[in-house]
């Protein structure tokens, strides 16, 4: 088991990230309007998986609000923010916030996205949401960047995140 820290406490998570090097595992989410969001559909962009545990969280938000202003600057890059959250929350936080160039995609129909993906918290405050992380996926479907943020509180690293997108 791999732990994470919230709040210095702590917790523990179901599986790992996948390895760079590796096809990333497919996976169906649900969009903001109730759609199908499938990665087969997604091959041939790049793809930002912005995993973390909710939109109602400071630093959740802030990872929102900082990789809407980074896509907007992104050719051929789709950005997903995956959490647990219903799709109606995700909407109405996107719509409060003026969010328009990511995509918010839930995970609470999709329990093999977080066995694939290894990120759901199984113990600590927030058991059952997933650990902050980030997955960067090639055109080709191909794993090229992870992080999990030790401290569920912390921000991820954008600079690292986005230059590995633009090798």
């Amino acid at each position: 088991m791999i732990t994470v820290y919230f709040k210095g406490v702590p917790c523990h998570i179901y599986g790992e990230l996948p390895q760079i090097g590796v096809r990333a595992p497919g996976f169906s989410l649900v969009g903001k309007d109730l759609n199908e969001i499938k990665s087969i559909e997604l091959l041939g962009k790049r793809v930002l998986l912005n995993i973390f545990p909710s939109f109602d969280t400071g630093v959740c938000a802030m990872s929102v609000r900082r990789f809407n202003v980074e896509a907007s600057k992104l050719k051929n890059t789709v950005v997903l923010c995956v959490s647990m959250d219903l799709p109606f929350a995700a909407s109405r936080f996107c719509a409060t916030e003026g969010i328009d160039n990511v995509f918010t995609a839930s995970a609470f129909r999709s329990p093999m996205f977080s066995q694939k993906y290894g990120m759901q918290l199984i113990d600590g405050p927030l058991a059952g949401l997933f650990a902050r992380s980030i997955v960067i996926i090639d055109e080709n479907g191909i794993v090229k960047y992870t992080q999990l943020v030790e401290e569920i509180t912390n921000e991820p690293d954008y600079s690292a995140a986005i230059a590995a997108l633009t090798e």
